[in-house]
């Protein structure tokens, strides 16, 4: 069952109009979506300092009761000067799942408004557990099937109303594919499970994996021949006299063909694949492991500088699509919005190649705080899972994980998760995962707004953004509807993609880069795209400023449309045009849910 309908703009100044049921503060800053680091800690500190005592000091708006802490997760000033504080809570000293917020503040550091996740208080009834400890961890064992970690008491929040629990993690749970970590979060009163969760986000869906089987479908993507002869050795780097150093080698890729990849030199004649120019990114080979730890991975290095043969054979064949496909997501990420990594932290971006032993998957784990790439089944897919937009989708995960941390609703005892939360989650992934094809422009893998069309699928992509229900593996739906509230994930996905294609290209049939397109809409409306740029702009800042754990399409909406004013004004092009996407979609004020208990 759907959970309570939240809203999340709640804000203190409304200057726009009924016509898009949005209140709050425009900005008519530059047309960029571009994040500014804090100048320095004492001006975090002092953005921060501010925030939490606007948070304080309206509590009616923000719900912030006697008892709550708020520790900073994020502080973003925008081109324009406002200010934006992500914030995680507790609770009488216990975490509140459920509890995040976002503060809002003017340049001049004055409350402008909030986005939160919930909108009751979350003070438990009671703070006086009827479960043990031992009870919970045993249960939360017995649900997941692993080993149960310890049990700490938190407060969740995200139901309707704030509950006594306790939270646990499981690890080598035997739940899903590949064995795992998993959150279990059993009520510290009724002894219900109120939630299991994998910590790593699936590229493929259990429910979509049956599918597949279930049709006999062989997933044996084609992959490029051998590499052309000739070496590359590090440029620049022959009389290099001290070491580490930055060095210039190449790759030959099992799907993007011939690619060059920096590489750090250790010695004379050794080279590592770690990138020194991108916070030190680097792929490791994870043996054939269900490795959770990046420090166990054993890192792939060569006397040449020269990567992969194009080749299974060859294990640092996957290592260079990884690699190219990591450096190119933070490229992305980087030049389009100035973000300093995925978690905009400055530090690496990890992956492995070769997990566990016939995994069909690729995976953003939480827990290695890593890409994931398994090797495929050898059976269904034959192919390790390491194409461009699938690497970007999975770290724009990680990305979502940094901001946002948006959740599924629900998730089943097969791993498939349900709720609007978790399927703008998948439709974001979705959404940067095709504009790192943009990014990164290889001729060998051409951008479009198909996602997964280099897996070998019969119906030649997994989804796509332009017409979405044309999934017929997934069930993708182009329309919102009530039955969105608990459809499954990716299934779901296409309401808020297909909003943002509408947005950036516009309605009806069209050709792009070589590919068509033929967009429909569900009033029969015509919409006018303003852009790739502009659109992804207005999705980003969306996602890092009006965007909380719980918020679903129609919060989205108002994110977005929060976005476009504060990026292009409230009387913009592009702000109207987001308003006639979501229609398109058919997300509008008028169907907006009520709250539901």
């Amino acid at each position: 069952m759907r959970g309570p309908h939240i809203r999340v703009l709640a804000v203190a100044v409304a200057v726009t109009t009924a016509a898009t049921g949005l209140a709050g503060t425009a900005f008519a800053g530059p047309a960029t979506g571009t994040d500014r680091a804090v100048a320095t800690d004492t001006t975090a500190a002092s953005v921060v300092t501010a925030a939490r005592t606007a948070a304080f000091a309206h509590a009616a708006a923000t719900g912030v009761v006697q008892g709550d802490e708020l520790r900073a997760k994020d502080v973003l000033i925008d081109p324009e000067g406002a200010r934006h504080v992500r914030f995680i809570r507790t609770h009488q000293g216990m975490p509140v799942l459920g509890g995040d917020l976002v503060v809002h503040l003017s340049h001049r550091l004055a409350y402008t408004g909030v986005t939160r996740a919930a909108d009751h208080s979350v003070a438990p009834a009671t703070t006086r557990p009827e479960l043990t400890a031992a009870q919970a961890e045993a249960k939360a064992a017995a649900v997941a099937k692993g080993d149960a970690g310890s049990a700490r008491l938190v407060v969740d929040a995200r139901d309707g109303r704030a509950a006594l629990a306790y939270q646990v993690p499981v690890s080598d749970s035997a739940t899903a594919e590949a064995t795992g970590t998993r959150t279990v979060v059993i009520d510290a009163v009724t002894g219900r499970v109120r939630s299991n969760t994998p910590d790593s986000d699936e590229f493929l869906s259990p429910a979509l994996l049956d599918t597949l089987r279930e049709r006999g479908q062989t997933l044996d993507p084609a992959i490029g021949g051998a590499p052309r002869a000739g070496a590359l050795t590090a440029a620049g780097a022959a009389r290099a006299a001290h070491y580490p150093v930055t060095a210039s080698g190449t790759g030959t890729s099992l799907f993007v063909g011939k690619v060059p990849l920096t590489t750090t030199r250790t010695a004379r004649t050794s080279y590592l694949l770690k990138d020194p120019t991108r916070w030190g990114t680097e792929t490791r080979d994870a043996k054939g492991q269900e490795l959770e730890s990046f420090a166990r991975g054993k890192a792939f290095t060569s006397t040449t500088d020269t990567w992969g043969n194009g080749t299974v054979a060859r294990r640092d064949s996957a290592a260079v699509d990884a690699q190219y496909g990591i450096t190119k997501t933070l490229d992305f990420y980087k030049k389009t919005f100035g973000r300093k990594g995925i978690a905009n932290d400055g530090k690496a971006a990890r992956g492995m190649v070769h997990f566990g032993k016939k995994v069909a998957n690729a995976f953003w784990d939480s827990t290695c705080d890593c890409m994931l790439y398994g090797d495929g089944d050898g059976d269904m897919f034959k192919k390790p899972l390491v194409v461009l937009d699938v690497t970007g989708h999975e770290l724009t995960h990680g990305v979502v994980d940094a901001t946002a941390e948006l959740e599924p609703t629900r998730v089943d005892a097969d791993g498939n998760q349900y709720g609007e939360a978790g399927s703008l989650n998948e439709s974001l992934a979705d959404i940067f995962g095709s504009n790192v094809e943009f990014s990164a422009d290889n001729a060998k893998n051409p951008p479009n707004y198909l996602i997964g069309e280099k897996l070998g699928l019969a119906q030649k992509f997994l989804r796509r953004l332009d017409h979405p229900s044309l999934d017929k593996l997934e069930g993708t739906v182009d329309y919102w509807s009530p039955q969105s509230y608990d459809a499954e994930v990716h299934a779901g996905s296409g309401v808020s993609s297909h909003a943002y294609y509408l947005l950036a290209e516009g309605s009806g049939r069209k050709t792009i880069g070589g590919f068509t397109y033929d967009s429909p809409t569900y009033d029969g409306s015509t919409v006018t795209g303003i852009g790739r740029a502009k659109a992804t702009a207005i999705f980003y800042r969306a996602l890092t400023r009006y965007m909380v754990s719980t918020t679903d399409f129609h919060d989205a909406r108002l994110a977005t449309l929060k976005a476009a004013a504060d990026l292009y004004g409230a009387n913009s092009t592009a702000y109207q045009t987001v308003d006639k996407a979501w229609a398109a979609v058919n997300v509008t004020v008028a169907n907006t849910p009520a709250a539901r208990p």
